[in-house]
Parts: structure tokens; sequence; C-alpha cells
């Protein structure tokens, strides 16, 4: 069964105040506003609204925890970068993002979305350099790959891999697609080792 099947929504947050006290593992999601969050998080989880999709960016402003069956919480951070967000909550969120990220013990690793046809913007590489710090590890889905051809995927990819080398010894990177389904096991792997979980492959094995 996937890492994410089964997840619930458990509570928002809008300051940092508001968080609630660490109880498990947290795998933080974070990514541009538009760059497919919130459809990579529910394709992960098999399911279509467990994190708000919309065609307006910037929509998610709250810090939302959803629990898995682990224990463990996947936590759906505020979308960055929307140009038409007021500069008083654009702040706001700037310090909300920089202090979980920097500060919250109980996060296990960070999942960084990026749209593979535009990824590593300077707001990307801030959050590199806010988690980095902490030696956690950082998985970056280059999503929307299904809008690239095969070859400029590739491209994309590699490019990707060059420009986070200074990184190299705590992240990797794929390409995903929540539309075609691609890259979901190739993810889920890789986060599941946060938590401990072996790949599906060495399960049957046992």
């Amino acid at each position: 069964m996937s890492l994410f099947a089964n997840a619930v929504f458990e509570i928002s947050a809008e300051k940092l105040s508001d968080l609630p006290p660490p109880s498990g593992a947290e795998i933080a999601f974070a990514g541009r506003s538009n760059a497919g969050k919130s459809s990579a998080i529910n394709t992960l989880a098999g399911k279509t609204r467990l994190a708000f999709v919309s065609k307006t960016p910037g929509r998610t402003q709250l810090i939302n925890f959803f629990r898995l069956r682990n224990g463990a919480f996947l936590v759906d951070l505020p979308g960055y970068g929307y140009a038409d967000v007021p500069e008083k909550m654009r702040r706001h969120w700037r310090g909300v993002l920089a202090a979980y990220l920097t500060r919250r013990s109980s996060i296990c690793g960070l999942v960084l979305i990026m749209d593979a046809r535009r990824p590593l913007t300077d707001l990307d590489r801030q959050m590199l350099e806010w988690f980095g710090p902490t030696g956690k590890p950082i998985h970056v889905l280059l999503t929307k790959a299904d809008k690239l051809t095969r070859n400029e995927a590739a491209a994309a990819l590699r490019s990707a891999r060059d420009e986070l080398a200074p990184w190299s010894d705590q992240v990797s990177v794929q390409l995903f697609s929540s539309l075609k389904k691609t890259g979901v096991d190739e993810a889920e792997a890789a986060i599941g080792r946060w938590l401990g979980h072996v790949e599906k492959g060495a399960q049957k094995e046992t």
C-alpha cells in the first residue's frame, strides 16, 4: 500500500504559534505557486482533493497537516512567489516558512516542487538555503514533465542535477507528472527511506 494512502487532514496553522506540538515525523512539501504542488500531493496520495488544487496561484495560505497511517505527517506549506499576493502577506509567509524549515525539529525531509520548465528560481534556491543547513534530505520533484518532449525532459533533469550540485550530498531529483502518473514509485521510494520504509520490491522479497 502507498505510503501516502489513507492520509487524512489533521489541522491547519496560519502562524507558528498555531503549529501542533511535534508528535511524529513531518514530511514538508514546498513549492512555487502554480508549480503543481497540490496536484503532486494528491497524486502521491491517490486522491483527487486531499490538497486543494486551484487554477489561481497562491491559494494555499495555511500550513496544512495530513496524518499518515504510520503516525507521520505530510505537511503542505503555502506556495511562494505569487506576485499578486499583498506584500504584507508575502513578508508574513517568508517569515513563517523560514522559521518552520529552519527550526522545526520534527521535519525528517523536504520535498521541493519545481515546474520542470522553470526550475530553480531564486525563491527555490531560498528554500534550499534555509533548509540545507539542517543536513536533512531534500527530494526535488520536477513536475509537469508531460509538457516536455522526452529529450527536453532529459535535458531539464541533467540541468537541474548540475545546478543542485552544491547540495548533492543531501538532494535527489527526479521527473514527475501528475497527469501521466509518472515518477510516483520513484518519489515514494525516496521519501519512504526517510521514514525507515523499504521499497515495495524489497517488501515483496521478505
